[in-house]
C-alpha cells in the first residue's frame, strides 16, 4: 500500500542521536521530538546537552542526554542500555558524531591525527551499530541513518584522514545494510555538503574568503542549513522511507553531481 507524506511522522519511536548538540545533531534533535520521536541525545558536550533537553522539554517534547564519548565501546554500550531503559525500546538511530581534525597533507599528517579521525567520524559508526543492531533484532526492526559527508564521494585535498572515514562510512552502511535489511532493519547515510554548523562558521571566521569559495563550489549557490541535513535523516528514519536501504545519499546542493 501507498504511503502518504503522514508516515514521516516519528511518533511513538525511540531515537539515539550521536553529536547531538552540534549544528546537525541539534536540528535532528529538535525535528524528531516535533515529530513525537523520544529522542536520546549523545555527546560530551553536557552543558548544552541539557540546554537542548531543556529545549525539547519546554517545547512539548521528551528528551534524556547521556555524555557518550563515540570512541569508547563501553560508552556506546552504555548509551543503548541508557535508551532502553529509559523507554523500553530503540526504534532509531542517527548515528552523527563527527570531526574535523584540522587541514593537512598525507606527508604532514600524523599518526594520532589519522587515528583520532578515524576513530571519531569511523569506528564510532562501527561501535554504534554493533551495539544498536542486537537490541533492533530483538524488537524485529529498526531504522539507522549514518552521517557520512559528500567527501565520502570525492576526494578532498588536506584532508586525508577525514576522507577516508567518510568513504568508510559509506562502505559500512551498504555492508550493515545487506547483512540486516532481511530482519526488518534499514541502514542508510546522508552524504552532507557544506552545512552552516559551528565547525564551518569557525573556519569562515578564521578564513573570510573560504565562504564564497564553498559556496560558489556548490552549484545550488549556499551552503545548507542544519535543518536540511535534519529533514533527510528524519524521513530516512520514518516509514515513508519504508522500501529505502543500503542508500547514501548527496545532500549537498549538487556538490558531487559535477
Amino acid at each position: 500500500m501507498a504511503r502518504g507524506f503522514e508516515s514521516v511522522g516519528l511518533e511513538g519511536r525511540v531515537l539515539t542521536i550521536t553529536g547531538g548538540t552540534g549544528g546537525i545533531g541539534s536540528a535532528a534533535a529538535l525535528l524528531c521530538a516535533s515529530r513525537g520521536a523520544s529522542g536520546v541525545i549523545a555527546d560530551i558536550d553536557t552543558e548544552k546537552g541539557g540546554q537542548l533537553v531543556d529545549s525539547i522539554r519546554e517545547a512539548g517534547g521528551t528528551a534524556e542526554f547521556i555524555r557518550t564519548d563515540v570512541g569508547s565501546e563501553d560508552d556506546v554500550a552504555a548509551m543503548v542500555d541508557f535508551a532502553v531503559s529509559r523507554f523500553g525500546r530503540l526504534d532509531s538511530a542517527f548515528n552523527n558524531a563527527g570531526i574535523n581534525t584540522g587541514n593537512s597533507m598525507i606527508v604532514d599528517l600524523s599518526l594520532d591525527q589519522w587515528t583520532r579521525g578515524l576513530t571519531i567520524n569511523l569506528t564510532s559508526i562501527f561501535l554504534c551499530m554493533k551495539h544498536q543492531i542486537p537490541q533492533m533484532l530483538k524488537q524485529g526492526g529498526g531504522a539507522i541513518v549514518n552521517t557520512s559527508s559528500s567527501a565520502g564521494a570525492v576526494g578532498l585535498a588536506m584532508s586525508p584522514d577525514y576522507v577516508a572515514a567518510k568513504h568508510g562510512v559509506v562502505g559500512i552502511t551498504r555492508a550493515a545494510a545487506v547483512e540486516v535489511s532481511g530482519e526488518g532493519i534499514r541502514v542508510n547515510a546522508i552524504l552532507p555538503g557544506g552545512t552552516e554548523t559551528p565547525i564551518l562558521l569557525n573556519a569562515f571566521e578564521q578564513n573570510p574568503s573560504l565562504r564564497g569559495i564553498v559556496e560558489q563550489g556548490h552549484p545550488i549557490g549556499r551552503i545548507a542549513q542544519p535543518e536540511e541535513m535534519a529533514e533527510a535523516a528524519a524521513w530516512l528514519l520514518s516509514d515513508a522511507a519504508s522500501y529505502v536501504t543500503g542508500a547514501c545519499i548527496p545532500i549537498d546542493g549538487g556538490f558531487t553531481a559535477q
